[in-house]
């Protein structure tokens, strides 16, 4: 379990404890063999039935897959290009151009840190203003170029602090919706992790919206929810409940157009097979979306979105 494990997962791993205490022993390759059995019958019981605060832990999984471990499975030479060219750089916005199967592509995504350190600079996946700025930048010389857009969306949400307010973070994000609104060229947007409010929404108008199985994308986090609600953060499950953010409900709710499969247990668990899953999506879609007319492409994006709306007179 890669040293890191969920409390719903301590069944797992009490078995897998045995099982390697097991082989160091001689005569008992059959019992061996019947807890490997048992484990696998109780992986499957437990990852096939997670409630959807269970998939909140997964998609924060310390260990998850993030954009820059995915990148370099998926795609070619990607080359990362920084700053806004008003204010600065945002480490926690990553963008770039790469080579993608027979595509020359755009990267956006947001980086959350992996130790210390990192996730001080990284501001914890949080960008700033000038974040998305940069990602505007890099998607507007994607349709200077004619390249495709690849959106990878991680955040808990954009940065609430007094700088960034001050330097424009609402207006940043407002200019984000409209302009890829309008964007002559596709967009695919693929929920990694966490997709946190209007924060994940700035980089993730797209023509089409993939979701990892155990991602999670909503307007506010459980733990926000249940302050506001209850006024009380540990009904976190009740939100999470309430909130319907996973991949299955975004997808009934036709929020979301697929869901990318991810290994049992987790993308952490499998990072190579996750980006093949990933790969393959992304391929698939890229290939379905550059057959489509500019003049026929920006409007179904618009209207994919107008129809996630219930209007009431």
């Amino acid at each position: 379990m890669n040293g890191i494990w969920l409390d719903f997962e301590r069944p797992i791993v009490e078995l897998e404890k045995k099982i390697e205490e097991l082989k160091g022993l001689k005569g008992v390759d059959e019992e061996i063999k019947r807890l490997e059995s048992q484990a696998k019958r109780l992986k499957k019981r437990i990852y096939s039935n997670l409630t959807r605060w269970q998939r909140v832990q997964l998609a924060r999984h310390p260990r998850r897959p993030y954009p820059l471990d995915i990148i370099p499975l998926i795609a070619e030479d990607f080359i990362e290009l920084h700053g806004d060219r008003r204010f600065g750089d945002d480490s926690a916005m990553v963008s770039g151009i790469a080579k993608f199967d027979k595509y020359n592509v755009a990267i956006i995504a947001q980086q959350k840190g992996r130790d210390t350190k990192d996730k001080i600079k990284r501001n914890f996946g949080m960008p700033h203003p000038e974040g998305y700025r940069k990602a505007l930048r890099i998607m507007k010389m994607a349709a200077k170029f004619t390249m495709p857009v690849i959106s990878m969306v991680d955040t808990p949400g954009a940065y609430p602090g007094a700088e960034a307010e001050e330097r424009g973070q609402a207006e940043a994000i407002a200019t984000n919706l409209f302009e890829c609104s309008v964007l002559p060229v596709p967009i695919i947007v693929l929920i990694l992790g966490e997709g946190g409010s209007g924060g994940a929404l700035a980089i993730a108008v797209g023509d089409r919206i993939l979701m990892m199985e155990n991602s999670i994308y909503s307007v506010i986090s459980p733990e926000g929810c249940a302050s506001i609600l209850w006024r009380n953060s540990s009904k976190n499950k009740e939100a999470a409940e309430a909130l319907k953010i996973t991949a299955p409900d975004l997808a009934e709710l036709g929020i979301i157009d697929e869901i990318v499969a991810e290994p049992v247990g987790g993308a952490h668990l499998n990072p190579e097979e996750t980006a093949l899953n990933i790969r393959e999506a992304l391929i698939k879609n890229l290939g379905e979306l550059t057959k489509i007319p500019v003049d026929k492409l920006i409007p179904q994006r618009i209207n994919k979105f107008r129809n996630m709306g219930v209007y009431k007179e």
